[in-house]
């Protein structure tokens, strides 16, 4: 793979969508079961939302592991453990992180149902991990 040079400011402009996103599903209030089978728009937002999340940092992930390790991860959930081998985040949130590209394989291609309790389970570990994945982003950045 050819070297490359790191793209902060596209690195920053994914954060920031990735805050406003977050900031988006946490102003939805609380989500329960009842919510999502009476309001189905509802979970199609929280869908929407926590994808694109994983794809941002999939994204940033995958442009830090090739400008820092020369390495291209062969999928979204290898991308968390190549961002923690960058030291880009901390492993111990790479580990949480990384099941949340099965969850986005679940919602993107449907391939079984989706499970709501397992749904609703996600969405506020989410909104506080992904909210750490931004901090760890942002100071190592930062820090260069």
């Amino acid at each position: 793979m050819k070297q490359r040079k790191l793209d902060s400011e596209s690195i920053l402009s994914k954060l920031g969508t990735m805050r406003r996103l977050l900031r988006e599903l946490q102003s939805m209030g609380e989500f329960n079961r009842e919510r999502l089978e009476y309001h189905f728009s509802d979970q199609l937002v929280a869908e929407r939302v926590l994808t694109a999340i994983v794809d941002l940092a999939a994204a940033i992930n995958t442009h830090v592991a090739a400008v820092e390790l020369n390495e291209a991860p062969h999928d979204l959930k290898t991308s968390f453990r190549l961002a923690s081998q960058a030291g880009l985040i901390d492993k111990n949130l790479a580990d949480k992180l990384a099941p949340s590209t099965g969850l986005r394989n679940v919602l993107i291609h449907a391939y079984v149902d989706l499970d709501i309790d397992k749904f609703l389970e996600a969405i506020p570990m989410a909104i506080d991990q992904y909210r750490q994945y931004i901090e760890q982003v942002a100071r190592w950045l930062l820090d260069r």
